[in-house]
């Protein structure tokens, strides 16, 4: 470093902002041969350099930042930041701009060493703000003082909305999240903001001011680096926040930090306005007089680091760099990232052996000033110095251009959003850094070309996104025009699509006008305001043509909307009756009163017309013409429900119903089921839809419709249950929860239906084959046919069983000596998977029919009875003195018998006892129960093979008061034959005459 020349003068021009300072040195730079000033930002040191370079020439004037090195042959004028100063140029002219900044934290220390030790061979001049007098009259004695006023006056404007604000305003923010919304909001309600900061590469930054300064937009948003020295044409000043992070902490900023900032409204003699927006809190009115009178607290104290350091070993360099200094009014600077990499280099034992020259130690001093632009962690930090260490230590004394290639390779990339162009070009900063040192690479002019493409590259993407993001060019120039209240001319497409000016501003779609997205809120009415003619001419000739479509150019969707064209007209609400919606047509205001009334009756005819075709069973029993008494409110009851009635729920209700009844009720399409009563026709696709719709608008009137959920997929026999939603939903989508799963219902109708013909299964022929899963003695196991009805296995169908009101019970029985696979499924415990095979849902399967068609209608509680009128097996007889055959011993398996509620071995655990019945003692002698003294007969013996009813666990034999025992014989007077019962003529849609035809069947079969 050359030696300070004391001889030079020092001249230190301080004042407000606005005082024309910076304009100053620059002057008096140009008036000497060579010149050299140090400014605060690299944003700044660019647009001085721009400045300079017009006046002076390209070939005279260097930029030197730490990303960016413009040197030409013989330079005459420096234009660097003050971190890049080189320190082995000697010059005429010698300026520091802002040197207030000495007393930062972080970067304190750089200003001043530059303030103390460099001086221009015939002037040196100190720029800044008044707060520095003295604080530099202690540390440079002599030195002369140049205070500048103000050139404009500055006011305090109170606080705003963010929308009120006035044109030509920087709103400033200390975070990009906060940069974001604000420059988003003043897009949507002004046409948008250019945004500044201090990330931002020096060709984004230029371009994003230059939309500023060209009035194609009125506002600009940027971080507090507006304050340094950035010369723009702005009258009012607002802050949106006036507290940031510095660093350590979040803080508020101080009256000199707010006066630096505010200070840039009002350029040269116009005078300027400052205050907060959003939600910073308003000045007191204290600040307000500092700040408009410039009246600050002086600075104490500047912040210092030790230059005269010590490179004979990494520890000696260290303690060398933690000396405090000696002069009162500074201080020891805080360590920055240099020194943390420092620290982590010495901790490093690898690297650290490298380092063992005091040579070794000053580049390794050097390769831990590589800014950390990249700002990833301290660590990742010092692992990149580290490398960089590795490599110059290396045979090759430079880095390796293939690892500093692929480096450079992960920000080549330009996609991305503003946030990922902007940490790209961060990493690029610290390549570029890296190869503007001559001596670390092999070719670095090569690198220094390649790195600044790379960052124009990005820089002009980011741009890019960043007008896209936050300028909207079209609604600033119509805002503009319209406030001249000038005529726009609008033009409207074929496909609705609305252009005013040639810009496009939104579409018709159906009967209304839907704004582009990008124009919301206040923007929206002026552009509106200017198509109103067209829209109204459009939308009424929309209206006519509507009014006289045919149903099929309609659609009625599940949430409710009716489509024409592609497009919603008009919604549904609930109505007086649930199953007469109202309706809402949907369009814009311009609509007259009189195409809208058309509109709206030509919807509600194709709206009934449309209800009639899918569900008129439903409101035939609504009506409930013909029906009677209990009929009548059953119709009532099941048009109630939608169509799909659980019959738990109305037990007693059908109990009563005559036959004549239940026949007008089938008549109308209703199904008796074991479990629900339900009209198949309804329950198609289609119909499903409505019928939720309906449900929906019934009894969720305070929620949107397009919140209906949708039904269970098309096909599905069963599905999980949602506990979120209600059983009612599962029903109207024809489904009934069963446990974990919600089964079809027509499905569940099938289940019954094989069940019951397994449980008391007797042959109708001798040759019968018992059919899978029926058992011996009554009840049923699982096989997969059963399974296969409802889609699923396992727990989940014996939870499906046991939520129907079955029952299992172990049994053991002898295990076949080879069974086929479909009989393994039926006997073992072990339950097998289902057939996934699904059918359509559609039109339900045909019931049985009786001997006259009709459908057979049995509930699980008539099962009972039906088990009481059924006849035992016949078996032959057993000689009882015979000797029992010896039979091999046989290995007993364990199967699962599954009986209804109330039947077989569980009819005493739920069926109460009847004490107020007495015994009937008729023709039976004195004992109530002598079957013990019944002859034999022509009864067949108990088989060899059936137990009792502990041993096998089957029902109890309640014939055999009647038939008596085998192996008995015992001899009784015959009873006298009771009178005839009158018969009571039987129904013959009744499940009773069925299984009387069937015996008919089998003893004409028999004889």
């Amino acid at each position: 470093m050359l030696q300070t020349r004391t001889a030079a003068p020092v001249t230190a021009v301080l004042g407000p902002t606005n005082t024309g300072k910076t304009h100053l040195a620059i002057e008096r730079m140009l008036g000497h041969a060579s010149g050299m000033i140090g400014l605060p930002l690299r944003l700044l040191a660019r647009e001085i350099y721009d400045r300079v370079r017009l006046r002076a020439g390209d070939h005279a004037v260097a930029l030197i930042t730490g990303e960016e090195k413009i040197i030409p042959a013989q330079p005459r004028y420096w234009i660097c930041t003050v971190e890049a100063m080189p320190p082995d140029i000697d010059v005429h002219f010698l300026a520091i701009d802002e040197v207030q900044i000495a007393n930062d934290l972080e970067r304190g220390h750089v200003f001043t060493d530059r303030i103390l030790h460099r001086r221009g061979r015939e002037e040196t001049m100190l720029l800044g703000a008044g707060t520095m007098r003295g604080i530099l009259e202690r540390l440079l004695p002599g030195t002369q003082f140049v205070s500048r006023p103000r050139l404009s006056r500055l006011t305090y404007a109170g606080q705003k909305k963010l929308t009120r604000l006035p044109r030509r305003t920087a709103i400033v923010a200390f975070t990009a999240e906060m940069v974001y919304t604000v420059a988003e909001l003043i897009r949507r309600q002004r046409g948008g903001a250019a945004v500044v900061m201090g990330a931002l590469s020096p060709r984004t930054r230029n371009a994003q001011v230059a939309l500023y300064q060209s009035g194609d937009v009125d506002y600009i948003v940027a971080t507090d680096a507006v304050g340094m020295g950035l010369n723009m044409d702005v009258d009012h000043v607002a802050f949106a926040s006036t507290r940031k992070f510095d660093g350590f902490q979040f803080r508020n900023l101080n009256p000199a930090e707010l006066g630096q900032v505010a200070g840039r409204a009002g350029r040269f003699m116009n005078d300027g306005t400052f205050g907060v927006a959003g939600e910073a809190e308003p000045f007191d009115q204290e600040t307000v007089d500092r700040l408009e009178n410039h009246n600050f607290d002086s600075v104490k104290t500047l912040q210092w680091r030790n230059l005269e350091l010590d490179f004979r070993t990494l520890d000696t360099l260290r303690k060398s760099l933690g000396y405090f200094p000696k002069k009162e009014g500074l201080t020891r600077a805080q360590n920055a990232s240099d020194i943390t990499a420092l620290e982590a280099v010495c901790r490093d034992e690898n690297t650290a052996s490298f380092i063992r020259s005091p040579q070794d130690v000053m580049l390794a001093w050097e390769a831990c000033q590589i800014p950390d632009y990249r700002n990833i962690s301290p660590a990742e930090h010092a692992h990149l110095v580290c490398r960089v260490i590795g490599f110059l230590k290396s045979a090759k004394g430079h880095i390796s251009e293939d690892w500093f290639a692929r480096q450079l390779s992960h920000c080549e990339n330009l996609e991305g959003g503003i946030d990922a162009l902007s940490t790209r070009i961060s990493h690029v900063r610290t390549w570029t850094f890296i190869a503007n040192r001559a001596d670390w690479l092999e070719a670095p002019m090569f690198w220094q070309s390649r790195t600044r493409e790379i960052e124009d590259r990005l820089s002009d993407v980011l741009h890019e996104r960043l007008t896209q993001r936050f300028i909207d060019r079209r609604s600033s120039v119509l805002m503009r025009r319209l406030a001249k209240k000038e005529g726009l001319m609008t033009n409207i497409e074929d496909d609705g699509a609305i252009h005013v000016e040639g810009e496009f501003v939104g579409r018709i779609r159906g009967l209304s006008f839907m704004p582009d997205q990008s124009l919301v809120g206040a923007e929206a009415r002026p552009l509106k305001t200017a198509a109103i003619q067209a829209l109204t001419q459009e939308i009424t000739a929309r209206a006519k043509s509507l009014a006289m479509t045919a149903d099929t150019e309609l659609k009625l969707q599940r949430d409710g909307k009716i489509i024409w064209q592609g497009h919603a007209v008009a919604t549904l609400a609930a109505g007086d009756t649930r199953l007469k919606p109202r309706l809402e047509v949907i369009a814009d205001e311009t609509l007259p009163v009189n195409e809208k009334t058309e509109v709206h009756a030509r919807l509600e005819k194709f709206l009934t017309r449309h209800i009639a075709s899918l569900i008129e069973p439903l409101q035939k029993l609504e009506e409930s013409e013909g029906f009677e008494g209990m009929a009548r409110g059953l119709a009532y009851r099941l048009s109630e429900n939608l169509g799909v009635l659980p019959r738990d729920t109305v037990a007693e209700e059908v109990k009563a119903l005559s036959q004549d009844d239940r026949a007008k009720l089938r008549a109308q399409g209703a199904r008796f089921g074991a479990y629900t009563i339900f009209l198949p026709a309804v329950l198609k696709p289609a119909a499903t839809e409505l019928r939720l719709l309906l449900w929906w608008l019934e009894h969720h009137r305070s929620e949107p419709v397009e919140n209906v959920p949708p039904p269970p997929a098309n096909g599905l026999t069963s599905v999980a249950a949602d506990p979120a939603k209600p059983p009612e939903f599962y029903r109207v989508c024809g489904y009934r929860v069963c446990g974990p799963r919600a089964v079809r219902v027509d499905m569940l109708e099938r289940l019954a239906d094989m069940i019951r013909d397994r449980v008391f299964w007797k042959p109708r022929i001798p040759e019968e084959q018992r059919p899978v899963g029926s058992v011996e003695g009554g009840g049923f196991t699982v096989f997969p046919d059963l399974m296969s009805l409802v889609g699923c296995s396992g727990e989940e169908f014996e939870q499906i069983l046991e939520s129907l009101g079955f029952r299992a019970q172990k049994k053991s029985v002898p295990k076949p000596a080879s069974l086929s696979p479909k009989a393994e499924a039926a006997v073992t415990a072990e339950t097998p998977a289902a057939d996934t095979t699904q059918e359509p849902q559609g039109e339900p399967e045909a019931a049985p029919t009786d001997a006259v068609g009709s459908p057979v209608d049995i509930s699980v509680e008539q099962l009972a009875a039906v088990e009481a009128k059924s006849e035992p097996e016949s078996t032959p007889p057993v000689d009882a003195e015979a000797p029992a055959p010896e039979m091999p011993a046989q290995e007993m398996i364990e199967i699962s018998v599954w009986w209804p509620k109330d039947t077989g071995p569980f009819r005493q655990q739920h069926k109460k006892p009847d004490h107020h019945k007495k015994p009937d003692h008729r023709h039976r002698g004195d004992k109530p129960d002598n079957r013990a003294n019944k002859p034999d007969g022509n009864r067949p013996k108990r088989s060899a093979n059936q137990g009792s009813d502990a041993a096998d666990g089957g029902k109890p034999d309640r014939h055999a008061s009647r038939r008596g025992k085998p192996g008995k014989h015992h001899s009784k007077p015959e009873r006298a034959a009771p009178p005839p019962k009158r018969e009571k003529p039987m129904d013959p849609n009744s499940p009773f005459a069925v299984l009387s035809a069937l015996k008919a069947q089998m003893k004409d079969g028999g004889n």
